[in-house]
């Protein structure tokens, strides 16, 4: 039978040592998502992700003959209504620049220059650009209904997966740009090659080599429009050589690319894993060498509120160390709530047992989940971590067994 906990007592809060909430600091939170379940920064990123798309369907639209004839004055509307937020959007982050961690040492207007040279800043100026040198210089209306596009770049600032995408390309930059000289290279020799195959049987299509440089592109990249060929059985067997070097080199910044990906996420899981692990007293009492040692170990796992983890008489595959929230045990006998840094599933797992309840999440909670075969690696790894398991769940089976049996003794009496 599964018993389950350690302590039933929730850790204290840690202290609140955010600086004291002034209207620019409350405006930065909102801005940035600096605090976390802010409702307000959350309904902000709704509405600025929604104007955002609107802003695209709208410059697609206007684009379309018909809709811009019935609804073009509609659109210049909407189109100075989203400039102006979006100015005072931007101008609003600028002011808010002093109250960004690493900036607030700085004097204001030195942590504002700083703030307006980082790339998410520069692509929220370029989004309102063109809007402004359009009205001040009179800039090619077509020019500036061609760069409203760039607004749907603003959203990269919501996307992780774009976050990790520039940082993958930045930390590879030096690969990629080897991968790209050898590109332009292979171009350069293709274009040549084939200028010298097949200028005397096509001299419109290959008449020199920045003209067969576009056979080249074509080919390398493996398109092959056909819409110029090779027609010499040397210049055919050229294209066949280009066709497969092309699918070599192309290949490199795909791979380059998924190697600098697959690294960024295990740096990502180590960071997770670690912060979560320091949270859980009976892991946190462990060195750097065994953390690392057994940081592979543990799948962390985000729970939504009121989710079933483990049902009633689920057999013991897994324990569980819960790095925040609450996790509630709910069985015939017995109700209990775990809190950060207890731990479940221990007992029925090492007693090759079912669980005789139910446990479900109080509210969000984040888990580090540890299978059975796993535990037996732990034991070599952090014997001392494995001991502790073990005699907490010999302790759990008996207090379960002394529930039980008072239980019984206070029914028998009745």
């Amino acid at each position: 039978m599964e018993h389950h906990g350690a302590s039933t007592q929730a850790d204290p809060p840690p202290p609140d040592n955010r600086p004291p909430t002034t209207l620019r600091r409350r405006t930065y939170e909102i801005l940035e998502g600096a605090r976390d379940g802010d409702r307000a920064a959350d309904l902000f990123d709704i509405a600025l992700v929604t104007l955002i798309i609107l802003n695209v369907i709208a410059f697609m639209a206007d684009t379309v003959p018909s809709l811009h004839a019935a609804y073009g004055r509609w659109f210049d509307i909407f189109e100075v209504f989203s400039v102006t937020l979006f100015t005072i959007e931007y101008a609003l982050r600028l002011w808010t620049a002093a109250e960004v961690p690493f900036l607030r040492r700085m004097p204001t207007w030195q942590a504002r220059l700083k703030w307006a040279r980082r790339p998410y800043m520069i692509v929220d100026l370029l989004a309102i650009l063109p809007f402004y040198l359009h009205h001040a210089f009179g800039l090619d209306l077509r020019i500036v209904r061609l760069l409203r596009v760039l607004r749907l770049l603003k959203l990269s600032r919501y996307s992780p997966a774009m976050h990790t995408l520039a940082r993958v390309i930045y930390g590879e930059r030096r690969a990629l740009v080897g991968a790209i000289y050898l590109l332009v290279a292979a171009v350069i020799f293709a274009a040549t090659g084939i200028y010298y195959f097949e200028h005397h049987a096509q001299p419109e299509k290959f008449g020199s080599v920045p003209e067969s440089a576009w056979w080249a592109i074509a080919t390398l990249t493996t398109v092959g429009y056909g819409d110029v060929v090779p027609i010499t059985p040397w210049g055919k067997a050229f294209g066949g050589i280009v066709m497969v070097t092309g699918l070599c080199i192309l290949a490199l910044p795909v791979a380059i690319i998924s190697s600098g990906f697959a690294r960024e996420v295990g740096r990502r899981d180590f960071v997770i894993n670690w912060s979560l692990m320091s949270r859980v007293p009976l892991l946190a009492e462990l060195d750097s060498h065994q953390v690392v040692e057994i940081m592979p170990l543990f799948h962390a796992h985000d729970m939504p509120p009121r989710t079933e983890i483990v049902p009633r008489g689920a057999p013991g595959q897994a324990m569980y160390f819960i790095a925040s929230g609450e996790v509630q045990f709910v069985s015939e006998i017995m109700t209990r709530t775990f809190h950060t840094g207890d731990f479940f599933g221990h007992a029925a797992m090492l007693e090759n047992d079912v669980s005789f309840g139910t446990f479900q999440t109080v509210g969000r909670c984040r888990l580090l989940k540890l299978y059975k075969e796993d535990f037996r690696r732990l034991e070599f790894l952090a014997p001392e971590v494995a001991r502790q398991l073990r005699s907490a769940a010999l302790q759990r089976i008996k207090e379960r067994e002394t529930v039980v049996a008072a239980r019984t003794g206070k029914s028998a009496g009745e």
